[in-house]
Order: C-alpha cells, then structure tokens, then sequence
C-alpha cells in the first residue's frame, strides 16, 4: 500500500499545484519586473557559449552571475551529473571568460539541487547577471492570502534565507501588511513596511516606491505570489530585486496570454499537455483501469477504492463540471492512447455536470475511437435517467454499476 499512497500524494500535489500554478524561470520573471519599473541587474539568457558571447560583446560586468535555469531552489548548492564537481547552479566570478566557459558546462546536463528529483531536471538555459555589492538582504513577497481575504504583503529584515525557517525561529522578525484592495497599498504602508525591512534615509523611499511597484505588478498580472528573495539594499546606496519567483492564477489565462504563453511544461507527460487544451485534469500512473471521473475528490476517492479491491489505477482524470459531449471524447482519446489501460471506468457524480451530456459523450467516443477493453460505467445524479437510457439504446457493451464500490468491483474482475 505504500507505492499507492505515495501515488495519491503525487497526483494531490500535480491537482493543486496545476489548479493555480504556472511559474516563470527566473529570467522571465525578472522580465516581468524590469517592465513594471522594478529594479533588476542587466542580464543576458543563452543556450550555448557562442550565444552568450554575442550578446555579452560590448558589455562589460565587474562580477558575473551565472544561474542555471530550472524551477527548482536551492540551485547554488546544486550539483550537475557527470558536471565538475566543484560547479554548481550558480556561478560567480570577476572574469568574463571563465564565466562563458561555464556555460556549456552547464546546459545540457542535469541539475540536482534539494527539490529536484532524484535524477536532477535537465538545464536548457543559463542567464548570465551583473552582480551588485551586496550589503544587507531582505525578504519581501505579495500574495494572495484566503484568511485576509485579499492581497498582503510580507517582509522580513531576514532574507536570503526560506522564510519558513526565520518564522518558525524568529516570528518577531515576520511583518504583514493586509491590503484592502479597493484601496490598494497606501503610501504610509509601504514606508512602514520599508521601515520594518530596516531601509534608512533616502533608501526608505526607494525601497517603498520598489514595493508598490511590485503590489502594482502583482495584481496587473493576475499573480497569487510574487517574491523577493532577496530585496536588497547594495554598498553603493541602492535596492534591488535580486531573485524573483512568480507564481499566477490559472483562471486568468485568458487574460493573460502572453505570460502563460512562456510557461515551461516541458516536464510534464505529453498526455498532461493535451488534457490541458481541453480543460481537463490529467495525471499519469503505472496501473491498467483507466479512470474518468468528475471532481478532484471523487477521483481520488475513485482511485482508492480500485487499489482496495486489488486493482491499479491508470492514470487520474477530472472532466470538470462543465465538460460537453466533445470534452469526454477527448477524455476517452487521452485514456485509451495508453498501452497499458486494459479496463475504463467511468464515475460521475451529476452536480453541476449533467449525466445526459457524459452519455452522449461516452456513446460517441466509444464509436469514434473504437473502444475494445471493457467499460465500466457508474452514473448518479443530475439527469441520470436520461443518461441510462441513452447507453441502454446504444447497443454498446457497457458494464453498469450502481455504485463505487460496485465499479471498482467489476472493473478488476473485466481485466482477470
């Protein structure tokens, strides 16, 4: 039972992270910042030596930051397979040709920091920064936050460092600001949150104008997080924003197309990227019962009780609640184009989802696509008489339960 909870737990972790969570590469968020007047180091982003060289001829750095791009933290105490040892995800350097010469060291091979997989994630781009002198590093992050019921802002004078661990040790050092967002951050929240970050003299005022700034960019962007780790104050009397994670709100990709445009997906099973085109929840697993189902906790629920009756499940898919006839052909395609399914099951649960318009679904993928493993088929709900009868006069092969249980059941026993 151990390999099947921790299968749970990854496709509860891929659910709620995909529900409100693309995340940019360091660069494009950093992107994002310096055209919204944030105050970033000038950088360059190339896949290859030759491409950085280009457009690093006539610029001239006092340091280097080289950074491995990946979404991934804790980068610069990473390592790289079959990479120099002594190299990590970050590299710092005065000289501009050993910062090139790092550059094929790093793309193209795998970067194992502590929260990628075991295997490492493969490192496609490398953004080579101007470093700044730091003097002091601070923490500062918008997001959205359900409990104040609206953006905050939270700032701490310990940056540089995951904030999880200053405010376990030291709360007293954690400040947050609830912003009522028909007002927006005021002039006198931002100074107080500039002071509470230990800004003095004329670098208070910078240091409040970056915050608004970055609130203004939060909320232009449809963002649930935008952090600075760190938001720094330099030798030579500035502040900057250092390292940047943005994270945004999936319901708003239509109105932001151009930012979900650079999202990288690249890791995800090419099955997860089809179902996303349809609206539809996708997560591969290593069983053989295909599962299509309506609602996140139902799916998982649906999934549990295949294992309890010693099957294992396909894969988790949720059509939502306002999938149409088209929807669940689509569902059914991405399903069955895995070798290993030798059994569907289908679930629903009509709330929202009217039961009809799944059965007119299911009669018309089972033709359309030819369907040869057994289906198995558990309807309740809104308009469920209807949906019996459309697949009763269907004349296909349909397995019908009356409930879960019952599914699971017959599920495992079609497969043998």
């Amino acid at each position: 039972m151990l390999r099947h909870h921790i299968g749970l737990q990854r496709v509860a972790q891929v659910w709620f992270k995909n529900q409100r969570a693309l995340s940019l590469q360091e660069y494009q968020s950093k992107g994002l910042l310096d055209k919204h007047g944030c105050i970033v180091q000038k950088f360059v982003v190339a896949e290859s030596r030759n491409e950085a060289e280009k457009k690093l001829d006539g610029k001239h750095f006092d340091e280097y930051v080289v950074k491995a791009q990946i979404l991934a933290g804790g980068r610069g105490k990473g390592r790289f397979v079959g990479g120099p040892k002594d190299l990590g995800g970050v590299y710092i350097t005065h000289n501009k040709k050993a910062a090139l010469d790092s550059v094929p060291e790093m793309v193209g091979r795998k970067l194992v920091t502590k929260q990628t997989p075991k295997a490492g994630v493969l490192v496609e781009k490398v953004m080579i920064a101007e470093g700044v002198e730091i003097k002091r590093e601070t923490y500062l992050a918008v997001l959205l936050d359900r409990d104040s019921n609206g953006p905050v802002v939270v700032a701490s004078p310990a940056g540089g460092v995951d904030i999880e661990e200053v405010a376990e040790k030291n709360p007293e050092l954690i400040f947050k600001e609830v912003i009522d967002i028909d007002v927006g951050l005021t002039n006198e929240q931002a100074l107080r949150l500039a002071r509470n970050l230990e800004f003095k003299g004329p670098l208070m005022e910078m240091a409040a104008d970056q915050i608004r700034r970055l609130y203004e960019l939060c909320l232009s962007v449809d963002a649930t997080q935008v952090e600075i780790n760190p938001f720094v104050e330099t030798a030579d009397g500035k502040v900057y924003c250092v390292d940047a994670k943005m994270t945004f709100d999936d319901s708003a990709e239509f109105r932001q197309k151009e930012i979900f445009a650079m999202g990288d997906r690249s890791d995800l099973d090419p099955r997860e990227l089809d179902a996303h085109k349809y609206n539809l929840s996708y997560i591969p697993m290593d069983g053989n019962i295909a599962c299509l189902v309506n609602g996140a906790g139902l799916a998982m629920a649906t999934m549990d009780i295949i294992f309890q009756h010693g099957g294992k499940p396909a894969n988790f898919l949720d059509v939502g609640g306002a999938v149409t006839e088209e929807g669940v052909f689509q569902a059914f395609r991405i399903i069955t184009s895995d070798p290993q399914v030798k059994c569907v099951l289908v679930n629903i649960f009509g709330g929202i989802v009217n039961c009809a318009t799944i059965a007119r679904g299911i009669v018309a993928a089972s033709r359309r696509i030819t369907l040869t493993v057994p289906l198995v088929v558990r309807l309740e709900g809104t308009n469920v008489d209807e949906a019996r009868r459309l697949i009763a006069e269907s004349g296909l092969p349909v397995i019908s339960a009356n409930d879960l249980n019952e599914a699971a059941t017959k599920a495992v026993k079609a497969i043998g």
